[in-house]
């Protein structure tokens, strides 16, 4: 018994730790790095999401353009984001795209 509540509570500990969400540059670089690798999702996800919103004609068209200007933006915040990942802009290394991942 005497082993067992040291270890709950280092469980504990260890678990709770894993929610902060610290802002630096490595976090910067990651983002980075994924949106520039994941950035041509957008434009199947503003296809399907403008099919559902309003029509599939809708989604061809409008869907079609929505998405390769967001491949386009997403591409070119991840690379901006690698190339400025050591500093921290914007502030505190905050991400410049809402939401700051595709996925």
């Amino acid at each position: 018994m005497r082993r067992l509540v040291p270890g709950v509570i280092c469980v504990l500990v260890l678990s709770a730790a894993t929610v902060c969400f610290a802002n630096d540059a490595f976090t910067k670089l990651g983002r980075g790095v994924a949106n520039a690798l994941t950035g041509w999702v957008e434009l199947p996800k503003n296809i399907y999401n403008v099919s559902v919103e309003e029509n599939a004609l809708a989604g061809v068209t409008l869907g079609l353009a929505k998405g390769a200007g967001m491949t386009i933006v997403r591409t070119g915040a991840g690379i901006y984001e690698i190339a400025t990942f050591p500093f921290p802009l914007p502030q505190d290394y905050k991400p410049i795209l809402e939401p700051e991942y595709v996925f």
